[in-house]
């Protein structure tokens, strides 16, 4: 299949890129620095002429309420709009577990904009929802710090290899449109703490961690279990202390 992986130099699309091209595919790796622009259309509907599947996995790492709407929307409707002009059958794309249940001004109701635009696109579809990457677990936490102190929500992560939702989302855009969402987490569930603080040890960084009932997550309001899956997810294959062993050097 001819496979357009939107964002495909980032930290999930470059790997989906490589996995695919191994598989057999003819792949497009769309972004940027590749001369397609999914904000102002540059390059796009050339990208996409002749493509099967679409995977999107485009991301901007902005907090503010109308600058991240508005990229997600444009973005996508660019997609779309491309997509269904190159008669494209699969559009896949890249979500968040728990974004349809914390509805919140910001990264997260954006995140929820973008699957309502393409679950009503018309375009065969598949929603691909993971927890929190191992590799942005240091950055989590660091978006945490108050003064000399780390302090997590007490709350629950799920976290996931990036390799393991390449994988995951590999998978779907090969196989035929659910119409519907997957779920991807990793194989351990516990507290927001038990992860954040071996990330920071392995960096050096040895600030105390005060687990907070009434904290936030990045200002939104959360529950013991509001960033876990709730019912069936796909679980990868990665453990968090398989993958600090091999980060570690």
């Amino acid at each position: 299949m001819r496979i357009v992986v939107a964002g495909g130099t980032g930290l999930i699309g470059s790997k989906v890129v490589e996995s695919l091209q191994r598989l057999g595919h003819d792949v497009v790796s769309a972004a940027p620095g590749t001369g397609v622009d999914t904000i102002s259309g540059r390059g796009v509907a050339d990208a996409l002429k002749g493509s099967d599947v679409v995977v999107d996995v485009t991301n901007k790492v902005i907090f503010e309420p109308e600058p991240i709407l508005d990229f997600f929307t444009t973005s996508t409707r660019t997609l779309l709009n491309a997509g269904r002009e190159a008669g494209v059958r699969h559009h896949v794309v890249l979500s968040i577990v728990g974004v349809d249940r914390l509805s919140y001004p910001g990264y997260l109701d954006a995140k929820a904009a973008q699957e309502r635009l393409v679950a009503e696109s018309g375009t065969p579809f598949t929603i691909v929802r993971a927890t929190q990457f191992f590799e942005n677990l240091t950055a989590m936490g660091a978006g945490m710090a108050q003064d000399d102190v780390i302090v997590p929500p007490a709350a629950d992560l799920q976290p996931v290899a990036a390799a393991d939702v390449a994988a995951a989302l590999v998978d779907v855009a090969t196989s035929a449109p659910l119409d519907g969402v997957v779920e991807v987490a990793g194989p351990e569930r516990a507290a927001i703490a038990r992860f954040i603080g071996p990330a920071f040890a392995a960096r050096g960084d040895e600030r105390p961690l005060k687990p907070d009932a009434g904290a936030g997550y990045f200002g939104v309001p959360i529950v013991r279990d509001s960033l876990v899956p709730l019912g069936v997810a796909r679980i990868g294959r990665t453990t968090f202390d398989d993958w600090s062993a091999a980060h570690s050097s």
